[in-house]
């Protein structure tokens, strides 16, 4: 592909080809790993999210997760099923549900993020930790100037 009066576009020779290949080998060998544990990289946010605070609303995980509300309706179902959390009616509101991590995730939990430690590791083998860093706060830089409101 030639731009006009210009060179010619050679995507490879962009560090943003090479970091969204790297995107996708990473979510690909992410997903690898967490198959064989019930868990996908979408629940982890969720079940995060649940350890940590608690029962949650499906609106208050949907924020925590930045999707919208149907879409975190779809995950949930998929995790019910999958019996990674449980939905209970809410005290307060009858019309709304509380979320609550299950016993099968949290027990399975440890594992999954050590899977995601192993890959992470493989994905910079070889670095220093000075190039760790480095890799480290050149992405965070890419996140803040594609979107001012992720801090760096």
């Amino acid at each position: 592909m030639k731009v006009k009066n210009g060179p010619p576009w050679d995507p490879e020779a962009s560090p943003t080809f090479w970091i969204n290949h790297a995107s996708r080998l990473l979510m690909r060998h992410f997903e690898q790993r967490l198959r064989p544990l019930g868990f996908g990289m979408a629940y982890l946010p969720v079940v995060g999210a649940l350890e940590e605070q608690g029962p949650l609303l499906q609106k208050q995980l949907a924020e925590h997760a930045h999707v919208e509300q149907p879409t975190m309706a779809a995950l949930l179902t998929r995790m019910e099923r999958d019996g990674l959390v449980k939905r209970e009616p809410h005290p307060g509101d009858k019309r709304a549900s509380q979320v609550s991590i299950s016993e099968k995730a949290r027990a399975r939990l440890p594992q999954a993020r050590e899977q995601l430690t192993h890959v992470a590791e493989q994905a910079t083998a070889g670095f220093s930790d000075r190039e760790r860093a480095t890799l480290l706060a050149l992405l965070r830089r890419v996140v803040s100037n594609l979107d001012p409101a992720v801090e760096d």
